[in-house]
């Protein structure tokens, strides 16, 4: 299937099931919002790296208009929908201030098929953020989370994050996420264990000593 979007190039990933929070203050983003919400429609957030657009974003929802403020600026909650691929950016549309783009969809596994791939995963993410002194709760049993719940919580750059939209199999995620955690994880450790040495220094100590009454 191939359509026309509109869209809203940000430089952030979003992915399919997201919920998105975003202020719009944009006259051109301001129009784009007013249009999809009028005809319930959805529109593109494709991801911006390096000032430059991506090929892939993913087509979002507008699910409320949480306020609108006295300048026409808005507070609006979106919902990831589905990934797609930008075939052509129309930079211009007739009688439109922002811009559109054709798009198409590609397949894209979304069933966890692997899990004990899955629970390795959320345990590294669970020790990462234990690490790092962070809560998080995913609003979903453990054993229902799949790559996209839990993709923005890993540690990843914004690069990486995008790196993971383009797999479109979900035990490539899977497996994308997991040997980056295998990477980061150790440093973080180390990172840890040094903390607690620098702790130690200047405090009363419990050390065992050595025997100096060895056979030579």
């Amino acid at each position: 299937m191939t359509n026309f979007i509109p869209i809203f190039p940000l430089g952030i990933v979003v992915y399919p099931g997201e919920r998105l929070h975003l202020h719009i203050f944009e006259p051109r983003y301001k129009q784009l919002v007013q249009e999809c919400d009028g005809a319930k429609k959805p529109f593109g957030i494709p991801t911006v790296v390096n000032n430059r657009v991506q090929d892939m974003g993913t087509l979002v929802q507008l699910t409320e208009i949480v306020q609108v403020y006295e300048n026409g600026e808005m507070d609006i909650k979106a919902q990831g929908l589905k990934v797609f691929r930008v075939l052509e950016v129309i930079k211009t549309v007739p009688e439109k201030l922002y811009s559109g783009a054709i798009v198409n969809y590609p397949e894209n596994e979304l069933e966890a098929n692997n899990r004990e791939l899955m629970q390795k995963v959320v345990t590294g993410v669970k020790e990462l953020h234990r690490l790092l002194n962070i809560s998080k709760d995913f609003r979903k049993a453990e054993e229902h989370l799949i790559s996209y719940d839990v993709a923005h919580h890993a540690g990843l750059s914004l690069e990486e994050e995008y790196e993971v939209l383009g797999l479109l199999k979900e035990l490539q995620r899977q497996e994308y996420i997991r040997r980056h955690l295998q990477k980061v994880l150790p440093m973080l450790m180390e990172m840890e264990q040094l903390k607690e040495k620098v702790k130690l220094n200047g405090h009363f100590r419990n050390l065992s000593a050595f025997d100096l009454d060895l056979d030579v």
